[in-house]
């Protein structure tokens, strides 16, 4: 068995990858709002919402992630996380796939906080809601 490190985790987003411009990225599980629930929910403790949570880097080139959102919010996007970095899945290291809605940050879009370090960049943290749960992918 291999643990997670913070350096190996690889994303794409509509078969692009974005790597080198995330920061963070985690897909988070939360109860579903309770009036949405179906009776095979209930009956199996109730439902689940899915999340991707992002922070990436504000970079307004055509290719980057944070123009995909620019110019893609509230369109569906196909994304792979692959939490060990591997080109191919497997059991021992499996890559994750789902279905996300893009969305704009409920927040800061452009800009940030003066810094006079010259290799620190504006972030922005978007979240965008699942379809439902991610699926392992195992080959």
């Amino acid at each position: 068995m291999a643990a997670l490190t913070g350096r190996s985790l690889k994303i794409s987003v509509a078969a692009t990858d974005y790597e080198a411009q995330v920061f963070e990225a985690t897909v988070d599980a939360d109860d579903a709002d309770d009036s949405n629930v179906t009776f095979a929910e209930a009956a199996a403790g109730g439902g689940r919402d899915y999340t991707l949570k992002l922070v990436l880097t504000q970079d307004m080139a055509a290719t980057t992630l944070w123009s995909k959102i620019w110019d893609s919010a509230g369109t569906d996007a196909a994304v792979v996380l692959k939490p060990y970095g591997n080109a191919s899945p497997s059991v021992s290291q499996p890559h994750f796939t789902m279905t996300a809605t893009i969305k704009e940050p409920n927040g800061t879009l452009i800009g940030g906080e003066a810094d006079a370090s010259p290799t620190n960049r504006l972030k922005v943290e978007v979240e965008w809601p699942l379809s439902g749960k991610p699926t392992r992918v195992t080959a």
